[in-house]
């Protein structure tokens, strides 16, 4: 399994942060703590036709 690193922005801090994901599965929806804040964030993952990875970043409330 290759993971891929992607940036995304922590809703909590708004620190970039780097994060891991799994291009393999075209949609995801998971929980990860920021690295900085370890706040929980949710990632909302979609992997498109193009294979390009988009995440939105959201608090985990949201």
């Amino acid at each position: 399994m290759n993971l891929e690193a992607s940036l995304i922005q922590c809703p909590y801090c708004w620190e970039q942060i780097e994060v891991l994901v799994d291009p393999s599965a075209a949609s995801q929806d998971y929980i990860e703590d920021c690295s900085v804040c370890c706040r929980p964030i949710r990632l909302k993952v979609n992997i498109d036709d193009d294979d390009e990875i988009q995440i939105e970043s959201l608090s985990q409330d949201d």
